[in-house]
């Protein structure tokens, strides 16, 4: 009887055979297939394709950044009497510009009133609005436009003339008011007056210059808008210390660049650059001593934000030096304060809540770290 042999014989088997199909065929041998391994924890991730922001490509090809600012706000976007524009909003368009190019002047200003704005921004008129512009649940949430940060913390108020001798916006009962249409002032001006139960007339019209010129007019009691607004209004009247701004702060509003949705790149650009400035005064980085850190320093921090260290300008698309560009153009955060709202000009605004986060008093502004 013939027995079926156990595993191991089997196995002898099938390997003998395998031996003699082998030698009896002289076939050259065929290159091995290269090993493959699992990668080492070591070893460095491969980096994710960048993908480039449509709206940076064009204006690559432009060889401009379009930049929508006020028609004429002091401090913040306003012509000089040599036609130069000159603002907060103004130097952080240029550092935008700087950022993308390595040119501060590769920046064109289209000046655009409340109602214009959006509508400019979403027919692509503009790449972005550095225009003192909220940031409200109901802009963000909409699907037209994103907010990239915030650059200046302000808040609504009113103004009057010192004659009238009043210490509250709670006594301005029966009085005209002079407001913007269609902006959120109007809004936070009946909301304010509706829950203290006090009558106004509202003196409502079509751009915050026309409600300057009203109130210039005598045609209204008191000017509602944002301080920073009321602030630069009074320096542009005929007798600016005959008008008060009273000490009533009635709104909250976060000031800051927007984009059109959809191209969160592009965004990135904006917020980066805006961090950056603020990162510069944080980390002692200032027009003057910028090319001289990128050499000497060696704080990380500093060597991180000004392209020594890492590629986090490549990451967003931009050149390694994108953010020593951007504070060579006017200056960080702070400089670009002082020299438009603050100390160094005609508003001469406390820093307030748009003080640094580390200083004493200390304020919002606080820069996201690069690393």
């Amino acid at each position: 009887m013939r027995r079926w042999r156990g595993g191991a014989g089997r196995a002898a088997v099938l390997a003998a055979a395998l031996a003699a199909a082998t030698g009896a065929c002289h076939r050259p041998a065929e290159p091995e297939a290269p090993e493959t391994r699992e990668p080492s924890a070591r070893a460095p991730a491969a980096l994710p394709e960048i993908r480039e922001s449509p709206t940076l490509a064009a204006i690559r090809q432009r060889g401009r950044l379009n930049c929508g600012v006020h028609e004429g706000l002091v401090g913040f976007a306003y012509t000089d009497n040599r036609g130069a524009w000159r603002g907060f909003d103004v130097d952080f368009c240029r550092a935008t510009a700087a950022a993308i190019f390595g040119d501060p002047d590769a920046v064109r200003f289209v000046p655009l009133t409340t109602e214009q704005r959006f509508e400019a921004l979403q027919a692509g008129r503009v790449d972005v609005l550095w225009r003192n512009t909220s940031w409200t649940m109901a802009r963000d949430t909409g699907g037209e436009l994103s907010f990239a940060g915030i650059n200046y913390y302000d808040g609504q108020g009113f103004m009057v003339r010192r004659s009238l001798n009043l210490s509250s916006a709670a006594e301005l009962s029966g009085a005209r008011v002079c407001v913007q249409a269609g902006s959120t002032t109007e809004l936070n001006a009946e909301d304010y007056f509706r829950r203290r139960g006090i009558e106004y007339r509202p003196i409502v019209v079509a751009t915050e210059g026309e409600a300057r010129q009203a109130y210039a007019r005598e045609e209204c009691d008191a000017f509602t808008a944002d301080i920073s607004a009321l602030a630069a209004a009074r320096t542009t009247l005929p007798n600016p210390q005959q008008h008060v701004i009273l000490p009533d702060v009635i709104s909250k509003e976060p000031l800051g660049p927007v984009v059109r949705s959809g191209d969160d790149r592009w965004a990135a650009v904006i917020r980066w650059t805006l961090n950056a400035l603020i990162l510069g005064e944080e980390l002692g980085v200032t027009r003057s001593n910028v090319s001289d850190l990128a050499k000497t320093s060696p704080d990380p921090r500093v060597r991180r934000l000004l392209g020594v260290e890492g590629d986090f300008g490549p990451s967003i698309n931009l050149s390694r030096t994108w953010a020593r560009d951007a504070v060579a153009a006017g200056g960080n955060y702070g400089e670009i304060f002082n020299r438009n709202l603050g100390k160094q000009s005609s508003l001469d605004l406390e820093r307030g809540l748009n003080a640094q986060w580390t200083a004493q008093p200390r304020g919002l502004i606080y820069g996201l770290p690069v690393r």
